[in-house]
C-alpha cells in the first residue's frame, strides 16, 4: 500500500491541467511557476501528447496525478499499472471495483505509485445512480468502495468533499483522501453537483485537493492558486 505522507499545502494541492492540448498545458505549468507542484492530468490532455507531458512533468521533479480510472480485467489492469509505475508517476486512479484494485495493488507493489479508488464521481447525484442502475445512493456507495479500497490494500480514495469525514473515519489517518470538485466561495460550480470550499474540504479530512477550473480558468492564475494555498495555510496544517 502506497499511501501519501501529508506534508505541506503546497503538496497537497492538485491543479487539473483540464485543458486542450500540451502547449496550453506549458502555459499554464509556466504562469504557476514554484507555486504549485503538483498536477493532475486526465483524458482531456492525455490523449492530446499528454502523456509525454506527464514524464516531462515528473523529470522536472513535479507531482503527477495521472487520472485514467482504470477498469478492465486483471491481467489488463495490471499491465496497465507496471508501465504507468515507470513512468514516474505519483498517482494514478482506477475505478473503485474489488478484483480490479486487487490486480493494481499487487502490480505496484514495490514502486512509489499511490493507487487511488474512484468511488463515486462528484458529477452524479442519486438520480443519476438509479439511472445507471445501482441499487445505492451516492454516500452509500462510496462508503463501500472506501472499505473495499482498504481492504484491498490502495492507496487512497476519491470522493467528494461530501463523502470525506465518512470516508477518513473508514481508511484511517495514513491513506490519502483526494477530493475533486472544490470551488472557492462565490465560484460556479459548472458540471459539479457535490462540491466544497477548501477550507471546509480539510476540516473534513481531506488530504489533497484537486482545482481545475477556479485556477486554469482565472485571468490571474498564479494569484488564484495562492489565494487556495492561504485558504489551506488557514486550516493550521489539517
Amino acid at each position: 500500500m502506497n499511501a501519501i505522507v501529508r506534508t505541506s499545502v503546497r503538496d497537497r494541492l492538485i491543479v487539473g491541467l483540464d485543458v486542450p492540448t500540451v502547449s496550453d498545458a506549458e502555459k499554464v505549468v509556466a504562469e504557476l511557476g514554484d507555486a504549485v507542484s503538483f498536477y493532475k492530468i486526465g483524458y482531456q490532455l492525455a490523449f492530446a501528447g499528454g502523456l509525454e507531458f506527464a514524464r516531462d512533468l515528473a523529470a522536472e521533479g513535479k507531482k503527477v496525478f495521472l487520472d485514467m480510472k482504470l477498469l478492465d480485467i486483471d491481467n489488463t489492469v495490471a499491465k496497465g499499472v507496471e508501465n504507468i509505475a515507470r513512468m514516474g508517476m505519483s498517482m494514478l486512479t482506477l475505478h473503485a471495483y474489488p478484483k480490479a484494485m486487487r490486480a493494481a495493488v499487487e502490480a505496484a507493489r514495490g514502486s512509489g505509485l499511490c493507487l487511488l479508488g474512484v468511488t463515486v464521481l462528484t458529477s452524479m447525484d442519486e438520480q443519476d445512480m438509479i439511472e445507471a442502475g445501482y441499487e445505492y445512493d451516492p454516500h452509500t456507495l462510496v462508503l463501500r468502495r472506501a472499505e473495499q479500497a482498504l481492504a484491498a490494500g490502495m492507496g487512497g480514495i476519491v470522493c467528494s468533499a461530501e463523502e470525506a469525514a465518512a470516508v477518513r473515519r473508514i481508511v484511517g489517518p495514513k491513506l490519502a483522501v483526494v477530493t475533486p470538485g472544490i470551488r472557492p466561495a462565490g465560484a460556479d460550480p459548472g458540471d459539479q453537483k457535490r462540491v466544497m470550499t477548501p477550507a471546509d474540504a480539510l476540516r473534513a479530512g481531506a488530504s489533497h485537493l484537486v482545482v481545475a477550473r477556479p485556477i486554469v480558468g482565472a485571468p490571474d492564475r498564479r494569484s488564484a492558486a495562492e489565494a487556495i494555498l492561504r485558504e489551506m495555510e488557514s486550516q493550521g496544517g489539517i
